[in-house]
């Protein structure tokens, strides 16, 4: 037998939370003394305990957490609803950690401002160019984590179609971005993962689409070092350079990314030219 102080120390908990257990009956010491009022329990009794703590971490209230125990969920459901609840809290971190980069690269832009260089922005011509494309759906342009979720992993697949019907890639990976609203106020995005394929045939089954990006007179042009998860750090620069020349955006603003290198897994190494279409002010 063990007091309630031990007992609270094997089982990682407050005697202030087994006295709460005991008083709503979720957990109720093996024995009472009857003069001293003294709580003790039984090492038994900590697999009760470990499975309180695990439901309630799982975010079941008390009240749930008495039910489920009453009902005696096993072993085995327990594990997998655990598990389920580890993968959960795994993907928030992620989320976490890539919207923590983000505050941080915002950060340094706006210690930054006022001394952002944009010599290194160039006007050109876009030609036409014919492309491979799946694409999918994010929440908005401005949203990294969606546009990450969705659009990474069409490049895989889009790469083992591409192989299984024999159609070669001919340059660099690239991203376009086109609104997609579903009414008032929704900043849906279609994103757009594609491969140059030049001219050769395509199978009209081949499970992924041909179209032919239209010709660009002038894109206002910039290379991204680094993850795209800062790319506003360049899209910034772009649109300084945009609004101190005398140009504005011919369309909604969504730069098309070409990623001239991008190092698996290494995304601080990517180099990834932007292209913004423009036209003069005063068209």
């Amino acid at each position: 037998m063990f007091s309630i102080g031990e007992f609270a120390g094997l089982g990682r908990v407050s005697v202030r939370m087994l006295r709460h257990y005991d008083a709503i009956g979720l957990l109720r010491p093996a024995q009472v003394d009857p003069h001293s009022g003294y709580r003790f329990y039984t090492a038994a009794q900590l697999r009760l305990l470990n499975r309180v703590t695990a439901l309630k971490d799982l975010g079941f209230s008390l009240q749930q957490v008495q039910t489920l125990i009453d009902e005696k969920v096993d072993t085995q459901e327990l594990r997998g609803m655990l598990r389920l609840r580890r993968a959960e809290l795994a993907a928030r971190m992620e989320q976490d950690t890539a919207r923590l980069a983000q505050v941080d690269a915002r950060l340094r832009m706006i210690e930054s401002e006022g001394h952002m260089d944009t010599g290194d922005v160039i006007l050109k011509t876009v030609p036409a160019l014919r492309v491979a494309t799946l694409g999918a759906t994010a929440t908005s342009y401005d949203d990294p984590t969606s546009i990450t979720e969705n659009l990474s992993p069409l490049y895989p697949r889009l790469m083992e179609l591409m192989e299984k019907h024999g159609v070669p890639m001919t340059g660099a990976p690239i991203a376009y971005y086109v609104p997609a609203p579903t009414g008032p106020g929704d900043e849906t995005v279609a994103v757009h993962a594609a491969f140059p394929i030049g001219d050769g045939p395509v199978p009209d089954d081949a499970g992924f689409d041909v179209v032919v990006l239209p010709p660009v007179d002038q894109a206002a042009t910039a290379v991204h070092h680094g993850s795209m998860s800062e790319a506003f750090r360049t899209g910034q620069r772009l649109a300084n350079w945009i609004d101190d020349n005398g140009y504005r955006a011919d369309g909604p603003g969504f730069a098309v990314e070409v990623y001239l290198d991008c190092p698996p897994g290494d995304f601080d190494k990517w180099v990834t030219e932007m292209q913004v279409p423009v036209k003069t002010a005063t068209d």
